[in-house]
């Protein structure tokens, strides 16, 4: 049988069998016809199964470095070679043509997308106006607290939750606040007087001043959903016509981005971030360095 047949078949098992959507078996197809062409190509005729089962580690890393002069991202050679490997597990269990060197070849790493931040003005307007979207007092200021320590001190969502009301950062007390991470690992970050003011003003509305109780609360009094909070942000997002990234995790993008804009040390942002490594926390001076060419080319005469 050739490697072609071999395909067809492989497909209409995909369809039939495994009800595969039709849009994922175009994609298998497409992505397994190119790679049949190179091979095609690289071989010098059109493969059968006997081909297939002796391809050697560098056949499938020269389909792959074909397939990046063509322009093919990481990303896009990693779902590629998903295909490739799905139409190999099928020719090992329904027609016996086994090759154990595909299994060799490590997937291409897709880069990880530039952290997305907040304009200052449009970061700022969260902070402090997220409370408009809302008629209930104590609603608007849980949500302007929340918001504004998310942005002031560059917390993750899930650490501002876990907080309890005896973490609460609050005026006259110490100028940190003890946060833990991922891994349970803490951090002390700083807590701006903004923040402290947001805070007193949702404490004066929070059902309860017992000390383990979540700072945060929904409406039963209960430990604040991290839908809710994207919820309301979503709901002030939209009316106030701000990006579509503008989402709790961007004020900590924002958070990071605008004290690299503002000269800070790289590993200070990093301890602030509680980044376990520095290359992660580097990433924030590609969207530095992007943001500023976007502002040379738009603001240049000759841009």
């Amino acid at each position: 049988m050739s490697a072609e047949a071999a395909r067809v078949a492989w497909l209409g098992w995909l369809a039939r069998e495994r009800r595969a959507s039709p849009l994922t078996v175009e994609a298998y197809g497409r992505d397994s016809a190119a790679f049949l062409g190179f091979l095609t190509r690289h071989l010098g005729g059109e493969p059968d199964l006997a081909a297939l089962a002796g391809l050697q580690v560098s056949d499938f890393r020269a389909w792959l470095a074909s397939e990046a002069r063509g322009g093919a991202g990481n990303a896009t050679r990693a779902r590629h070679l998903a295909a490739v490997r799905g139409y190999f597990r099928f020719l090992a269990r329904r027609m016996g043509v086994r090759n154990p060197r595909l299994a060799l070849l490590s997937t291409p790493r897709a880069k990880k997308p530039l952290p997305k931040a907040l304009s200052e003005a449009d970061a700022r307007a969260v902070a402090e106006d997220i409370g408009e979207i809302s008629e209930v007092v104590a609603i608007q200021a849980r949500d302007t607290a929340l918001m504004a320590l998310l942005y002031g001190s560059g917390l993750r969502i899930a650490e501002a939750l876990a907080l309890s009301v005896g973490d609460a950062p609050l005026p006259g007390k110490d100028d940190m606040l003890r946060v833990t991470g991922k891994g349970s690992k803490q951090r002390i970050v700083p807590v701006l007087p903004a923040v402290r003011e947001a805070m007193a003003a949702w404490l004066r509305y929070h059902p309860t001043r017992e000390a383990a109780a979540p700072l945060f609360t929904g409406a039963r009094g209960q430990r604040l959903n991290p839908g809710v909070a994207q919820r309301q942000l979503r709901i002030f997002r939209q009316q106030n016509g701000l990006p579509d990234h503008a989402t709790p995790h961007a004020l900590r993008h924002s958070f990071a981005t605008h004290l690299l804009a503002g000269g800070a040390d790289l590993r200070a942002i990093q301890d602030l971030l509680g980044h376990a490594s520095l290359s992660t926390t580097q990433r924030y001076t590609a969207v530095d360095t992007a943001q500023l060419l976007e502002t040379f080319h738009r603001t240049h005469p000759r841009g």
